[in-house]
């Protein structure tokens, strides 16, 4: 199977059918996460307060609804459309699936946002939810023993984890563009400091959504005027040459 055969199987068969598994799994997965709260209502008749379901709501929206339409956005690059439906319904995106996904990429040397890409971000999505299902059903069952036992140096360390992480899929991606990487790390660092100091302690709850909408946003605005000027600018000199 050459090149355009195996793109038009991935876009005309593989695709639609992994949209349409995707959206009907989703479905479900959504249906089934009401089964606790109907069973809480129905069985132990702990039903809520209806008139202050609203004011929930809206608390909850105005801490986490940005994430509703920035976690999209900012992983569907990485994760691809199959990945995306993944990672939705199995969590732990950030300080997992990501992960996991990019690893698998640079490991089988594709670049995120391609075909191959999206195949491989599958892949390792896929071995990353057995194996987090495997650990953490131990880790459940163990966890507590084990932790016990350790060190409080060990446990205090392990807050660093997620950080570590962090920083080093910073210098996985970063590494491609240093200056780009560098930039966007100072801005982080002085919007933080700039939190910090109550500089916008005029926005609602600024410190949940501010940094990652305008980073993520910001981000792509900055590296698709840098590519325009570096499209343009090779495109003079192309011009010069002739």
């Amino acid at each position: 199977m050459n090149k355009e055969q195996k793109t038009e199987y991935f876009e005309n068969t593989y695709m639609p059918k992994m949209h349409r598994y995707g959206k009907l799994i989703g479905v479900i997965g959504v249906l089934v996460s009401f089964i606790p709260p109907i069973v809480l209502a129905v069985v132990f008749k702990a039903i809520p307060d209806w008139g202050k379901l609203p004011a929930a709501f809206l608390t909850g929206a105005a801490a986490f609804g940005f994430l509703w339409i920035m976690e999209p956005i900012g992983y569907f690059n990485i994760l691809g459309p199959v990945g995306t439906y993944m990672a939705f319904l199995s969590g732990n995106i950030s300080n997992m699936r990501v992960p996991c996904s990019s690893m698998a990429q640079v490991s089988a040397g594709v670049e995120p946002g391609t075909e191959e890409g999206s195949l491989i971000a599958t892949i390792g999505m896929a071995v990353s939810v057995l194996i987090n299902v495997t650990i953490l059903t131990i880790g459940v069952i163990l966890g507590t023993v084990v932790l016990s036992k350790l060190p409080a140096g060990v446990v205090g360390a392990l807050n660093y984890l997620l950080p570590a992480l962090f920083g080093a899929l910073l210098m996985q991606f970063g590494i491609k563009d240093i200056k780009y990487a560098i930039g966007m790390l100072l801005y982080c660092c002085v919007l933080y400091v700039l939190i910090y100091l109550g500089v916008f302690s005029w926005l609602p709850s600024a410190a949940n959504w501010l940094p990652i909408i305008t980073a993520v946003f910001g981000g792509i605005a900055f590296k698709l005027i840098v590519d325009s000027k570096k499209d343009k600018a090779a495109a003079a000199a192309e011009k010069k040459d002739e």
